[in-house]
């Protein structure tokens, strides 16, 4: 599977070719992330992905972590994107823009699963490090569309009366990452396709406000 466009490096400046070459190593990380653990592919396996030398590696990033931090920039910038337009194409009704969210980041992690992989292993370390500080800045910005949405959905009263909001965030997140280990533990990410709608319809019910409940409430 291609992730990125691919790209012809002749004939291009420089810094051009560094970029290409960047993306390249970038997309490999990504590939390989998706057949075993990151901690253990090594500079070596990302340059033999890419068709160059060990130590060509290193004219394009100053270290493997850098690598991966790159790698996580990616993944931010693509993922908020595509949720953002996800929400954004939900013709402005708070509960279905959630509904397509979290179908986008069941299908955004079937599509790289290496991502998870790399995610759950950094959250893992002890202490602080930047690749965890980076998995931090990208929950806080799904956090923050989520808030949004949520926040919508109270004020078209499609929200149960009294819905903590910081807990139904949570709840969302914490229902994706389920079904992500539960994909990982069974070696079958593809399974989340048909499992996301049940998941999210459950979440959905326990959110939404019912016919019966009083909707002018606060």
């Amino acid at each position: 599977m291609n992730y990125f466009k691919a790209m012809e490096v002749q004939d291009k400046p420089p810094k051009q070719r560094t970029e290409v070459r960047q993306a390249s190593l970038v997309e490999a990380a990504l590939l390989l992330a998706a057949e075993r653990s990151p901690a253990d592919i090594t500079t070596a396996d990302l340059a033999r992905a890419v068709g160059i030398s060990q130590g060509a590696v290193f004219k394009h990033f100053a270290s493997k972590e850098a690598i991966w931090l790159a790698v996580l920039d990616w993944v931010t910038e693509t993922l908020m994107t595509r949720l953002h337009t996800a929400a954004a194409h939900a013709d402005r009704a708070a509960l279905p823009a959630l509904r397509a969210i979290f179908l986008t980041h069941v299908d955004f992690v079937m599509c790289y699963p290496g991502v998870p992989r790399l995610v759950f292993q950094e959250l893992q370390r002890p202490g602080d490090t930047a690749l965890k500080s980076r998995v931090r800045a990208l929950m806080q910005r799904y956090r923050q569309l989520l808030l949004a949405v949520l926040q919508l959905a109270k004020t078209q009263q499609a929200l149960r009366p009294g819905i903590d909001l910081q807990a139904a965030a949570v709840l969302f997140i914490g229902s994706v990452q389920g079904l992500v280990m539960q994909a990982m533990i069974s070696n079958n990410v593809q399974a989340m396709a048909a499992q996301a709608p049940g998941v999210f319809a459950i979440l959905q019910h326990g959110l939404q406000c019912q016919p019966t409940e009083f909707q002018g409430a606060p």
